[in-house]
């Protein structure tokens, strides 16, 4: 049974809150470089990998892939946006962002881009899904804790 939202927002919330908001809105930007085809962004990324490369890897993602890489960037925003609002909706968003992330940096795991190697190809991917995983988690608790609406 859900208990009655407490009026007083928690300092950790506005903490969580914001620094997820600033995590989630630079994945975003990601995205949207990556998908307008930004060379110049990819190569300031990763300076030792052709850009063109780059995009012809991501080009080649399968359709599921893709999806979750969206359904990851879009949704891990949405949810910080709830959960600076205190909605109940956070939990679902959280959750629908860590399954698009263990799809889509899941597929970039299985099958790295040729040539890329070290943190990037294998730290950076396992580094989001844990925040996806930590994001996810924490919603879960402050609901349990009637913290949402």
């Amino acid at each position: 049974m859900q208990q009655a939202v407490s009026a007083r927002t928690p300092a950790h919330l506005w903490i969580v809150g914001i620094l997820s908001l600033l995590w989630n809105a630079i994945g975003c930007a990601d995205y949207l470089l990556t998908r307008m085809r930004n060379t110049d962004y990819l190569k300031s990324m990763m300076p030792d990998v052709d850009p063109q490369a780059m995009l012809a890897y991501v080009d080649g993602f399968p359709i599921w892939a893709s999806i979750g890489w969206g359904l990851g960037v879009w949704l891990g925003l949405a949810g910080s946006l709830f959960l600076l609002m205190r909605s109940r909706h956070t939990v679902l968003a959280f959750g629908l962002s860590l399954i698009g992330a263990i799809l889509g940096l899941g597929y970039q795991l299985a099958n790295p881009m040729p040539g890329v190697t070290g943190f990037m190809a294998t730290g950076m991917p396992i580094v989001i899904i844990v925040i996806a995983l930590a994001l996810f988690l924490y919603a879960r608790g402050i609901e349990k804790k009637g913290l949402l609406r």
